[in-house]
């Protein structure tokens, strides 16, 4: 029976499951599957890593792929905002999130830009608040702190939560990272999570590229009605709202 050898982007760890299990169940092919920062993930593809169907957490890196001919196919499949996760007591009655990012008390820690897309959207987060109060964006990367999703990074426990593990091991006060993560952090009593506007948040594009035959399949699933109620029971937007 053939098996399908799937690399995808750290943020997709929870649903993944779900998503493999509805997938074998109306194929009857058997997956596995290997997670890491999208970023980290394209380099090993593009180092000679073998892999059929590689998920990433933007388009940018299935679409590098597909230019360079490690791809045959390329598509998106999901979207995710940002939030930001703070330790509760730290929170005044006056503060809101832009505020707290701004505070000088208060260790802001993120996932590593070029690695990990986490880190690529945050990163267009502060250009954004940048537009509109300047310098103060250009202040937050440098107060930043690019904890995890690097090549060499903190490795954050298996099962653990990025912004829930950093802020309890006291590395940091607050952390930006994917609004996916929201309804598990939020179970969380010293734990508070904050919805970032519109106007300043960003919209990521999940992206899948298809690395050979036998993953078309699979392609096909992902974009299919059934995958996307899965992604969104687990806190991903449609893709197709865009």
């Amino acid at each position: 029976m053939t098996t399908l050898k799937i690399l995808a982007a750290g943020s997709l760890r929870a649903v993944w499951p779900d998503l493999v299990a509805a997938f074998s169940a109306l194929s009857g092919l058997k997956v596995t599957t290997d997670f890491a920062p999208a970023g980290l993930l394209r380099q090993r593809i593009e180092a000679g890593e073998p892999c059929d169907f590689f998920a990433s957490a933007n388009k940018q890196h299935p679409e590098a792929l597909l230019q360079s001919g490690r791809a045959s196919e390329v598509g998106l499949f999901a979207a995710n905002t940002l939030c930001l996760t703070v330790k509760r007591d730290i929170v005044t009655q006056n503060d809101d999130w832009l505020s707290l990012l701004c505070r000088d008390d208060l260790r802001l820690a993120t996932s590593t830009p070029l690695s990990d897309p986490s880190g690529d959207y945050t990163w267009q987060l502060f250009d954004n608040i940048e537009q509109r109060h300047p310098g103060l964006g250009m202040m937050l990367k440098t107060k930043a702190r690019a904890l995890v999703g690097g090549p060499d990074s903190l490795v954050v426990p298996a099962g653990e939560l990025a912004a829930q593990w950093l802020i309890e091991q006291q590395h940091a006060d607050m952390f930006i990272g994917y609004a996916s993560y929201a309804p598990r952090l939020r179970r969380c009593p010293q734990l508070q999570v904050i919805s970032i506007p519109a106007p300043f948040n960003v919209q990521a594009e999940y992206g899948w590229a298809c690395c050979s035959a036998a993953a078309q399949p699979f392609a096909a699933f992902i974009s299919s009605a059934a995958a996307q109620t899965i992604l969104q029971q687990h806190g991903f937007i449609p893709f197709t709202d865009r």
